[in-house]
């Protein structure tokens, strides 16, 4: 399992990105701007916490540590 976080700040295009805290990646927000999703055994399933949790935000998957969950 992987501990997954989401970025609190916007991105330009107006997405919150997921990113996997387990791996880490260059683009990890600092850690307070950072919010603890949990423990998934895919990223899938944390971006469907972010999109449940946060209905508001648009969510979209890190294209550098979650590729599989990146859409746009």
């Amino acid at each position: 399992m992987a501990r997954f976080i989401l970025n609190s700040n916007q991105q330009p295009n107006g997405d919150n990105e997921v990113h996997n805290a387990t791996t880490g990646c260059n683009w990890m927000p600092e850690s307070q701007n950072q919010i603890n999703l949990g423990e998934y055994t895919s990223c899938h399933g944390a971006v469907a916490a972010a999109k449940a949790t946060y209905s508001n935000a648009r969510t979209n998957g890190c294209i550098h540590c979650c590729p599989a969950c990146h859409t746009t």
